[in-house]
């Protein structure tokens, strides 16, 4: 960080600093968050923070600070530019520069976990709209003021339709709305390999949490830079930059960690705040020096290094180069556009229908023969209601299910209407005889007809 702020302020970024903080030490003052109370007042005063690598004890009881900022602060995307800087770290693509946009703060890193039976626990994938349509905007956007070519959205809407679909069905309603950027789409197992193997056909790519996480560190890795990459953490009031490397206790303060990836994020923040001139600037001088041969140890190579420098010889080094380009890189062109600002209208409300019930059963019998469980829940779904069917780990078990599927302790039993619409007071009536036949249900999931659209999935034959 020290060596960073020096290039920032040799540079004329202008920047006032006010310091806080975070990590190891704070977490073992007691507070579980890594992060004092007071702490919180500082990063809401400021537009933007720039954050050092922390570390995290080890241990139960300590939760991860990055996800606690992330959701508190409200920074709903991730920007990680990740490129290649070949011969100088070496990479199989030397022509790779691409963008991945992460959604920051739903999917299933809202963290909602339950144990519902002895032998099956639960992970909610959440996904709003209002989620999807910033994320997706913001990388179009992006792409218009950094002059990008193509968006490519990533999800695995073949088999999560309502989630994933709801991701990829809004990323396509505001593709259309830039008909200057090309876009297209992968489904994520294939996206990933293609960013492993062919990653120089990719621009910006815009994803949901849980894969952006994993594709992020995948180009980082082929790219050969995970040291030198910096990411943003773009909020609508406030956002935070930092290396994508983690932490490094065992060689803090000794004078020879690489502050490139730092630097980078220190770029970011400035082009972040309208600072594009002084961010290209930076990243210039940066690249001069990667190519004059002058690295910190992690970076040495026998064919490229001249000279081997810790931090701050590093930090002297970029400073000098200050106002040059590099010959073997293209340099960064800055600009003084204004910061990327997105804004999503409220979603109009929807014509809700309700089309039945998923009750979740805990039902342990010694066979775990699902045609006893049916016949039982075929006499108590009442006048009102009928058993549609009955699935175990979402393969369905009956009507008609097959000896040889294993089943363990978690049913999910589907009860539609007879004839005619059904109200809440018929669900609560089905619940209360299902307690008096002894049957444990963990919870329920009301099935919608949303804007006439069924709005959840379908079993096996229905």
């Amino acid at each position: 960080m020290k060596a960073t702020l020096r290039v920032l302020d040799a540079a004329g970024a202008g920047l006032a600093y006010e310091r806080v903080r975070i990590g190891k030490e704070v977490y073992l003052d007691g507070h579980a968050s890594g992060i004092a109370p007071e702490a919180w007042e500082a990063l809401r005063n400021n537009r933007a923070f720039l954050k050092g690598p922390i570390t995290t004890p080890q241990g139960s009881g300590y939760k991860s600070l990055n996800v606690t900022i992330r959701k508190t602060l409200g920074l709903f995307a991730n920007v990680r530019p990740c490129r290649a800087y070949t011969p100088y770290v070496p990479s199989h693509f030397p022509n790779m520069d691409l963008v991945i946009v992460r959604e920051n703060e739903e999917d299933l890193y809202a963290g909602i976990e339950h144990q519902q039976t002895a032998e099956v626990v639960q992970c909610l994938k959440l996904v709003s709209r209002p989620g999807c349509e910033r994320v997706i905007r913001y990388a179009f956007e992006y792409a218009r003021a950094n002059g990008r070519k193509k968006v490519t959205c990533m999800s695995k809407d073949n088999i999560m339709k309502h989630t994933d679909g709801l991701f990829h069905q809004v990323f396509d309603e505001v593709a259309q709305e830039y008909p200057d950027i090309e876009n297209n789409h992968f489904i994520i197992d294939i996206g990933a390999a293609m960013l492993a193997d062919r990653p120089e056909q990719f621009d910006v790519v815009v994803t949901l949490n849980l894969y952006g996480d994993i594709v992020s560190d995948i180009t980082a890795q082929v790219a050969g830079s995970v040291g030198l990459g910096g990411s943003a953490n773009i909020g609508s009031k406030i956002s935070m930059f930092e290396a994508i490397h983690g932490s490094a206790p065992d060689i803090a303060g000794k004078d020879i960690a690489n502050p490139s990836g730092l630097i980078h994020a220190a770029c970011l923040m400035l082009a972040h705040l309208g600072k594009g001139d002084i961010a290209a600037r930076v990243q210039n001088a940066l690249l001069a020096t990667l190519e004059d041969g002058i690295h910190t140890a992690d970076l040495y190579s026998e064919n490229y290094t001249r000279r081997k420098v810790g931090t701050q010889a590093f930090a002297d080094a970029v400073i000098e180069r200050l106002g040059r380009s590099p010959k073997h890189f293209s340099p960064a062109v800055g600009s003084q556009a204004k910061p990327i600002e997105v804004k999503v209208a409220p979603y109009k409300g929807a014509d809700k229908q309700l089309d039945g019930v998923d009750v979740f059963l805990d039902w342990a019998a010694a066979d775990r023969d699902p045609n006893v469980l049916g016949q039982m829940l075929e006499e108590l779904a009442g006048p009102e209601l009928k058993l549609k069917m009955i699935t175990n780990r979402g393969v369905k078990v009956y009507p008609g299910g097959f000896p040889e599927t294993f089943c363990t302790d978690h049913w999910r039993c589907r009860f539609t209407p007879t004839e005619g619409p059904i109200g809440y007071t018929d669900i609560l009536g089905l619940m209360q005889r299902l307690t008096t036949a002894g049957l444990n249900f963990i919870k329920i999931e009301n099935l919608y007809q949303i804007n006439r659209q069924r709005a959840y999935s379908l079993g096996q034959g229905e």
